[in-house]
């Protein structure tokens, strides 16, 4: 409405559209699973190397003449983690021949990181956010599920189903009988990004590599289609109301693999958030409790098939 002097008049604040009250899509991945917590003190033990077009990091156990392989797929920032890497090497401290393929051709998710250094006891009061803040803040989140959802449409199956394929292959080729025992059989384990692609593995997928059971953290994207084409012994470790893995689709699967007489464990963790079981995730004890748990659960349900 305009004043009598022909001037646009200014809504007032409390007319302004409701931000806080806007649909908000979440994005399809985690905070966790695009981003790491650094610690200076902490390095890992193994080696990135090139198989064929793609780099791996591998990860070896004490007597590889006794040891299985293991096939780790990782959540978006990839392979140069170090907590990725050294969560290959626990598995490698399990007994087994461990290895990370880039599954992303050098295009993992680039993003800031966060670090285990203690806050400073002086700290700014807390205020509350004005309008502007709050419009800034959305703007910010805006841009970063932009962006993430660009990352995954660089990454669909299409393009990562053959990148996984190519290193079984390769890795059979240059390490089997050498490094690792092939007749105890291949497994695979896949958090957040990864964890679609070791579910997908238990499948038809994983036949022609001797894939004999996947274990998958707090996947993400997974659909119903993932579950029905299951062959082979799977452990989930899931997160209660991750709006990633969502309860639905959990329950789903469930039902899917109750119905196929599929041999599975499902364990849900509660009060922990999306990412938990990725080494060094997050500072807090209860959580890295949780994924020292987690961890365990894997390899005791791995080491029985």
């Amino acid at each position: 409405m305009a004043s009598p002097d022909n001037t646009p008049a200014v809504e007032p604040e409390s007319q302004l559209p409701p931000t806080h009250d806007a649909p908000h899509p979440a994005p399809r991945m985690g905070e966790h699973c695009v981003s790491e917590r650094t610690d200076p003190d902490i390095s890992s033990s193994g080696e990135v190397v090139k198989l064929g077009k793609t780099e791996v990091y591998i990860s070896r156990p004490a007597d590889v003449s006794n040891a299985p392989l293991l096939v780790l797929l990782t959540n978006a920032v990839g392979v140069h983690s170090v907590n990725n890497q050294v969560q290959a090497d626990h598995f490698a401290s399990a007994g087994y021949f461990v290895v990370m393929p880039d599954l992303f051709n050098g295009d993992a998710f680039k993003t800031a990181t966060a670090s285990d250094a203690p806050a400073q006891e002086e700290q700014e009061p807390v205020r509350q956010p004005s309008l502007l803040d709050k419009i800034k803040i959305r703007t910010v989140e805006g841009v970063k599920m932009f962006m993430i959802d660009m990352w995954l449409a660089r990454h669909t199956p299409e393009n990562t189903d053959p990148i996984i394929d190519n290193v079984l292959t390769a890795v059979k080729e240059t390490y089997e009988h050498k490094e690792y025992a092939p007749s105890l059989g291949t497994y695979v384990v896949g958090y957040c990004f990864g964890g679609k692609y070791a579910l997908r593995l238990a499948g038809p997928q994983g036949e022609k590599h001797g894939v004999v059971a996947s274990a998958v953290a707090h996947g993400t994207l997974i659909q119903k289609e993932d579950f029905e084409g299951i062959k082979r012994p799977v452990v989930f470790a899931c997160v209660e109301n991750d709006p990633y893995f969502p309860d639905d689709i959990r329950e789903q699967g469930r039902r899917i693999m109750d119905e196929k007489k599929a041999d599975y464990q499902m364990e849900v963790f509660k009060g922990v958030p999306h990412g938990f079981a990725v080494y060094r995730s997050y500072p807090a004890k209860e959580i890295q409790e949780a994924q020292k748990k987690c961890f365990d659960v894997f390899v005791s349900f791995l080491n029985k098939r």
